[in-house]
């Protein structure tokens, strides 16, 4: 895969549940903190190194921004630093958050 893949709400909820996925938000921090998709990892240019360094690069990535857009040029970059599998989450956070499917947030 030497390209992105987009995805679907549905299809995510069902790597998820499968557990083969990471999910990543690259929404700033006020964003995250209000809500996110469980288990997502905020990726933000600080966290980008060590997120690379823990996770393999085999292991199939789902990048999740606030609609969908952003979320297209970060995973390409994602291709272009070595991982093998990764998706934009069509529609990104407010897609997930319409479909009410589980979603975290953190007191600030």
């Amino acid at each position: 895969m030497e390209q992105f893949a987009h995805i679907s709400v549905q299809q995510a909820q069902q790597k998820l549940s499968e557990g083969t996925v990471r999910v990543v938000d690259i929404r700033d921090d006020a964003a995250f903190a209000a809500g996110h998709i469980k288990d997502s990892t905020q990726l933000t240019n600080g966290s980008l190194h060590s997120f690379m360094s823990e996770v393999e690069f085999d292991t199939p990535v789902i990048v999740c921004c606030y609609h969908g857009i952003s979320s297209q040029q970060a995973a390409q970059f994602l291709i272009h630093q070595g991982f093998e599998e990764v998706y934009s989450l069509d529609g990104g956070f407010e897609a997930w958050r319409k479909e009410q499917i589980s979603v975290t947030s953190q007191e600030i």
